[in-house]
């Protein structure tokens, strides 16, 4: 059973964002309203707005970033896009990339877009946050944390003694229904 049905958005105290999309329960105005609250997001800046999908085109469940990055480049996305299928932003070259961001843009809001692995229950999920997200933390290969927010695109479960077989044994057919879906409210929200 599913037990976040439909949406679910919690405001802490300090006012932290966190929504829930599920691609299994979810509705079209679930859909909508991340799209809403994503435009709401970047609209509240003068700053350059940034989507940088992160994830390697060498790796299934990985690949989530880079579609994303590249579905929204193909529709023209009127923000700023780094990482691609033709050229992903990963583990090599992360911190390149964020350097040639601070240095183009100044005060950039940057929103960090990732494959995520958790439970099996939360598979086909699209989480969007506020703070960085770690990039490389289920597998212990921490790297420099990106984003003002983030969206995570949960593609497996999290196996503990070997994540990284979590991320290889994806199904492609999970990380485009995450990606087109993800696309699809990032596009919305223009």
């Amino acid at each position: 059973m599913f037990p976040f049905k439909r949406r679910e958005r919690v405001n802490v105290q300090n006012n932290t964002l966190y929504y829930r999309y599920s691609t299994e329960s979810s509705t079209e105005e679930d859909m909508n309203e991340m799209s809403r609250l994503l435009r709401t997001l970047c609209r509240s800046s003068n700053s350059d707005i940034i989507f940088l999908c992160i994830g390697s085109d060498r790796s299934t469940g990985d690949s989530y970033g880079p579609f994303v990055g590249t579905m929204l480049k193909e529709q023209n996305f009127p923000f700023h896009v780094f990482g691609t299928i033709a050229k992903p932003v990963h583990a090599l070259n992360l911190k390149v990339v964020l350097e040639e961001i601070h240095h183009q843009f100044r005060n950039p809001i940057i929103f960090g877009v990732d494959a995520c692995l958790g439970d099996n229950h939360q598979i086909g999920s699209i989480i969007l946050k506020d703070g960085p997200l770690t990039p490389g933390y289920a597998i212990n290969n921490l790297l420099p944390a990106v984003g003002n927010y983030h969206l995570k695109g949960i593609v497996n479960y999290l196996d503990r003694d070997y994540p990284i077989n979590s991320l290889n044994s994806t199904r492609l057919d999970t990380v485009m229904n995450l990606a087109k879906t993800t696309a699809t409210i990032l596009l919305r929200s223009t």
